[in-house]
């Protein structure tokens, strides 16, 4: 069985709409963080369409008590982006926090999962407890890109700024859509202490 047949069979796995870049510095998710945090590189898996095949990869880990398929992908993908210069320089990965209220209905935070997978495959630390999700906001999912900023703004904080300090951190999501999550808890951290970011996600639902 190959890496990740578990989740996907094999011709799934060819037929991924994987996201394809050639610069991991200039392009449509890294140009998301450009002027507003220190960003290195920034890239996803594969195009999230909704209610297509590949659209039940996020509905199983998010909402059908699979968190195991996050690992699973999480390895998928780094091992696919180890032949590349993605990871060079990273120290730590960091998941993008759920709120406390959000983790105990789900039972867990998916970006852990898909965290530890990463983890597994290149051998970085994941750091789950220096970041906090503050505030339980609302879903973003009909909101436009003004409104999605103001939502999330200032609903992360920094507990252990020792532990980023001076780190190359890898932040990991399930999808980015505008970016306005992983913005806003990039801000914090970058506020916090000094710094620099890669950024990855499972998913981009943003539009090119």
């Amino acid at each position: 069985m190959s890496p990740g047949e578990e989740v996907l069979c094999v011709r799934c796995q060819a037929d991924l709409p994987r996201v394809r870049t050639v610069s991991f510095e200039e392009n449509d998710i890294a140009r998301i963080f450009w002027g507003l945090v220190p960003i290195e590189k920034g890239i996803s898996f594969f195009h999230y369409t909704p209610h297509s095949p590949h659209s039940r990869i996020l509905f199983e880990l998010k909402y059908h008590n699979h968190p195991e398929v996050g690992k699973t992908m999480g390895r998928m993908m780094a091992e696919e982006l180890k032949a590349t210069s993605f990871f060079d320089g990273i120290d730590l990965i960091v998941p993008i926090p759920l709120s406390r209220k959000k983790k105990r209905q789900r039972g867990y935070n998916q970006s852990d999962w898909i965290a530890w997978g990463i983890s597994e495959a290149i051998g970085i630390p994941t750091d789950t407890t220096s970041v906090v999700r503050t505030k339980s906001n609302p879903s973003q999912t009909t909101l436009d890109h003004r409104q999605r900023r103001e939502n999330v703004r200032d609903i992360f904080a920094v507990r252990h700024p020792e532990s980023l300090e001076g780190r190359h951190i890898l932040l990991v999501d399930d999808v980015i859509t505008t970016g306005a999550t992983m913005l806003s808890c990039a801000e914090a951290i970058a506020r916090a202490c000094r710094v620099r970011f890669n950024v990855l996600s499972l998913a981009w639902a943003g539009h090119s």
